[in-house]
């Protein structure tokens, strides 16, 4: 009983200790597409913005600065 409860009180913390970043590839498509959308793209623009959106290559720019 109390390594249950032990188990039910960590479990949040578990939840909070995973990375932010760790989309499924379904977020990850449908935050692609309102970038699409937002920027208006079609054709061959939407096609190679959706491209480099999917991809799981490194920004150019580097990681973001931490406050």
């Amino acid at each position: 009983m109390l390594r249950t409860a032990a188990i039910i009180g960590l479990f949040p913390l578990l939840l909070l200790a995973s990375p932010a970043s760790a989309l499924t590839k379904a977020q990850k498509m449908e935050t692609c597409k309102f970038g699409a959308d937002d920027q208006k793209l079609t054709g061959a623009k939407r096609k190679t913005f959706m491209d480099k959106c999917m991809s799981n290559r490194d920004d150019k720019r580097g990681p973001a600065e931490r406050k």
